[in-house]
């Protein structure tokens, strides 16, 4: 028996058992004018309508031609109910029967096989900013109860135990209750489609221990890690989607803008770096190590990692005008547990470049006479590197935090000590790039210079650069004087 506009399998064929039929009509694919999925397969199953709609005709063309091998070449029947051949519905009972079978995966046992994946290939930072990311979600999955430890000894548990090589190992004395609890108590991983837990989740993406909310950078780098994860639990078969796709909510915090208050001027600039020699005893060249570490940072918009991997064989430092600072090289901090070497300072190329890159920096005869005079009193330390601590090892991010800490106050007025002026070395950078915005360098260089992207430079300090509204109004003055609306 057939049709113009499609195919039918009568019931000639012998009986089926309930439930399932062999009257089956199968239709030509047609349009549905949708956008989204504007193809539409329908057939009925004994006199039951069924469809589906499909993004392309192709596989629209492809379903139908299973359904029609289903039809007449294994002649299976159909179920009435949900319209699929009894193959298909066989082998999808068959798989739902083996998930009950297995015992659901929980979270902490997710999250330490997820990590081991991703460990060969990722940085000591990526590493540590994945823990973190996943400890705090770890607190909203595990059962709260008589007994459980605190969230602090909780997170420092989980961030201990998710580390591979600590795979098998009894874990600290001071954290064996608390790893205890994580291990035994947490919820399994499907347990995060269930709204009220999810909400939990959300807020410990954007609150700290203390209740405070966390930063706007803190809480970005902790839902893109619970987003791969759940993305990686979705392929694995332990989520049916990634219940962060649902939610549009937004963190109430940074907006990722520099603040112009952290920002110092020329004066200020020059009175710090002048404070900071007298960190420490003149015999122990604490701060005076670092002046020309820190000028690095205010006069060529260096990052700390970079100044640290910094090499005596990347600068060209001529005796008169400028020079340049070839950077090849970061070592930014992050715990011993995170790092291949063992070592607190990891290697790595180039921020958001590829390893063999660099970056030719230009630096102000200042920066030259600065950098030259440091090597000439100092010396490079060890590895040839600019810049070392009092062994000749790498200056540690603890060090020149403390060394500024204690400059500020020589520096600034005792009003602004607790100012947000000048509050991180990193602010010595923001400082540089916005002079130099202001001095008219065009973004796309500035953004060159100091390793960003120029949507980056424009997003982040378009608070920053002065002058602009004085000119649009001289602009917009001479226009009006031109069509003679000025009075």
């Amino acid at each position: 028996m057939s049709k113009v506009n499609g195919t039918s399998a009568g019931a000639t064929r012998g009986s089926a058992r309930p439930g399932f039929s062999l009257d089956i009509k199968l239709w030509k694919v047609s349009k549905t004018g949708r956008k989204s999925r504007p193809y539409r397969l329908r057939w009925v199953v004994a006199g039951r309508v069924h469809s589906d709609t499909f993004a392309t005709s192709a596989l629209a063309e492809s379903r139908r031609s299973e359904l029609w091998q289903a039809m007449n070449r294994r002649g299976e029947a159909f179920d009435v109910e949900s319209g699929f051949p009894e193959s298909e519905v066989r082998a999808a009972a068959e798989a739902a029967e083996a998930a009950d079978a297995k015992a659901p995966l929980r979270w902490f046992e997710f999250c330490r096989k997820y990590v081991a994946g991703r460990w060969r290939t990722s940085a000591a930072k990526t590493r540590e900013g994945m823990a973190d990311g996943l400890a705090a979600v770890a607190l909203a999955m595990v059962h709260r109860g008589n007994g459980v430890p605190q969230d602090t000894e909780l997170r420092l548990a989980f961030r201990w135990g998710i580390v591979p090589a600590n795979a098998g190992e009894e874990p600290p004395a001071d954290l064996k209750a608390a790893y205890d609890w994580l291990t035994t108590e947490d919820r399994p991983v499907v347990d995060l489609v269930d709204a009220e837990v999810f909400e939990d989740v959300l807020y410990r993406l954007s609150y700290r221990l203390d209740g405070t909310p966390a930063a706007g950078d803190t809480y970005k780098r902790r839902r893109r890690a619970l987003n791969t994860a759940l993305e990686h639990a979705v392929v694995a078969g332990e989520l049916p989607e990634n219940p962060l796709s649902r939610t549009r909510r937004k963190h109430a915090g940074s907006n990722d803008v520099v603040d112009r208050r952290v920002l110092v001027n020329a004066v200020q600039g020059r009175q710090l770096l002048t404070a900071v020699s007298y960190v420490g005893s003149w015999d122990r060249c604490r701060g005076r190590r670092l002046v020309a570490f820190y000028a690095a940072i205010y006069y060529a918009g260096l990052r700390p990692a970079e100044a640290v991997g910094l090499r005596w064989s990347d600068c060209d430092l001529p005796e008169t005008g400028w020079g340049t600072l070839t950077l090849r090289e970061t070592r930014p901090v992050s715990g011993k547990q995170w790092t291949d070497s063992g070592e607190r300072h990891d290697r790595r190329g180039l921020k958001a470049r590829e390893a063999s890159s660099d970056r030719p920096v230009p630096i102000p005869p200042v920066l030259v006479a600065i950098l030259r005079a440091h090597l000439k009193e100092f010396g490079t330390a060890k590895e040839g590197r600019v810049f070392g601590n009092e062994r000749g090892g790498v200056v540690g991010s603890s060090t020149y935090w403390r060394v500024w800490e204690e400059a500020r106050p020589y520096a600034l007025p005792p009003d602004r000590v607790d100012s947000p002026l000048a509050g991180r070395p990193y602010d010595l950078r923001h400082a540089c790039i916005t002079r130099w915005l202001n001095a008219g360098v065009p973004i796309a260089e500035v953004a060159r210079r100091v390793g960003n992207s120029p949507e980056v430079i424009h997003r982040r300090y378009h608070g920053c650069i002065d002058g602009h509204e004085e000119a649009a109004n001289l602009k917009i003055a001479k226009a009006l004087e031109e069509d003679g609306d000025a009075v």
